[in-house]
């Protein structure tokens, strides 16, 4: 296990990487996460450092990933995992990114929500049902993914947990409060660039369901006793395979009767 100090010289070498712009391949082996709790010590020790880097903000929710068993396998995880939603890396849609700003431009067309109701760290274990009446608004969202290591898919899903979970930016579109029998599960979502479909899928991606994913990180975050705040924003995970845009990109998230979502890497 990694003590207090281990964890924040790892949390700091990875903030060195985003002021540098220098890559490494994989933390030194007596830095490197060896479970999943370690891996959660760095990601909450960096915290502070990535908003000091950015020049200030806050947490305004958390991200979920790896919630598909493919990503998982790719990861070496047995489960999803969470790491925060920092208000610097927090756009509107349509946006412009530079796209010299991020190592990678990795696009995931995913379903977010925006919380009305806190969770709680008691009672019985969260599923679809309990979750939906804490919904205050359905997102639709990119997220793009980044990595302070030269290959992220190699260096494993623990370090990539410690790396504030891959965030790069997260770009929401308009929310939607009248979503009253909205089937996630069922709902088709499409993403093109420059014009040119690229990737399609549904919710089920999901966990089966966007509305499973928020219950899991409901969940995960209780046995840890910690809770999901009214107005923090939820990202679920990609309901399609990701894939990397290139610098002059533009993208457009395709949610139907729930909007788009556009981006663009200059």
């Amino acid at each position: 296990m990694l003590d207090t100090a281990a964890a924040g010289r790892a949390a700091a070498m990875l903030n060195d990487v985003r002021t540098s712009g220098a890559l490494i391949e994989a933390l030194p082996a007596d830095l490197r996460p060896a479970d999943a709790d370690d891996a959660y010590r760095i990601q909450e020790a960096g915290v502070a450092g990535v908003l000091d880097v950015a020049g200030g903000g806050a947490v305004v929710g958390r991200k979920i990933g790896a919630t598909n068993p493919a990503a998982q396998e790719m990861l070496g995880l047995p489960e999803p995992f969470q790491a925060r939603l920092l208000s610097p890396f927090v756009l509107d849609s349509p946006a412009e990114i530079a796209a010299d700003d991020m190592f990678m431009r990795v696009m995931e067309v995913e379903f977010a929500f925006r919380l009305g109701a806190d969770t709680t760290t008691g009672g019985a274990a969260y599923d679809a049902d309990s979750v939906r009446p804490l919904i205050a608004a359905v997102v639709p969202a990119i997220e793009v993914v980044d990595s302070r290591f030269t290959d992220w898919t190699r260096v494993g899903g623990l370090s990539v947990i410690a790396d504030q979970g891959g965030g790069g930016r997260w770009i929401r579109g308009a929310e939607v409060t009248d979503f009253a029998g909205l089937d996630f599960a069922g709902y088709p979502v499409g993403i093109g660039i420059d014009g040119a479909p690229r990737e399609s899928g549904t919710g089920a991606a999901v966990l089966g369901s966007p509305l499973n994913a928020l219950a899991w990180l409901a969940n995960h975050l209780a046995a840890r006793g910690q809770t999901l705040k009214a107005g923090e924003y939820v990202t679920t995970g990609s309901c399609t395979k990701p894939f990397p845009a290139a610098k002059g990109e533009a993208a457009v998230a395709d949610f139907g009767a729930l909007g788009q979502v556009k981006v663009s890497f200059v």
